[in-house]
């Protein structure tokens, strides 16, 4: 279950930062409640993984989802450089965060 909950909120990372980005700098009022919503939702379910899971993995397999996730969406959605050593770049973090989950005696 723990798990789970990570992956959501680390979903819902990715969902807050896109949130950042249409919010303007919190100008926009339905995009910056929906930031402030996906962001604080995303820290519960982290904190709600971390019961069960090692700190160090949780919190880093959770910016690993976050941080690869709107990096790929990124390119997807937005136009961001899809620069091969970008890509690979982003391989490497979904390889740690595949690694960590593997090497996870949770």
């Amino acid at each position: 279950m723990a798990w789970t909950l990570l992956g959501i909120a680390g979903i819902l990372e990715i969902a807050f930062a896109f949130g950042m980005k249409s919010s303007l700098g919190f100008t926009r009022l339905w995009p910056s409640l929906f930031t402030v919503a996906t962001g604080l939702s995303s820290v519960v379910l982290l904190s709600l993984s971390l019961r069960t899971l090692p700190m160090g993995t949780g919190y880093a397999v959770w910016t690993g989802i976050g941080a690869a996730g709107t990096a790929i969406l990124g390119m997807a959605v937005l136009g961001d450089s899809i620069a091969p050593l970008r890509i690979f770049c982003i391989a490497l973090i979904l390889a740690g965060v595949i690694g960590l989950k593997l090497v996870s005696s949770h």
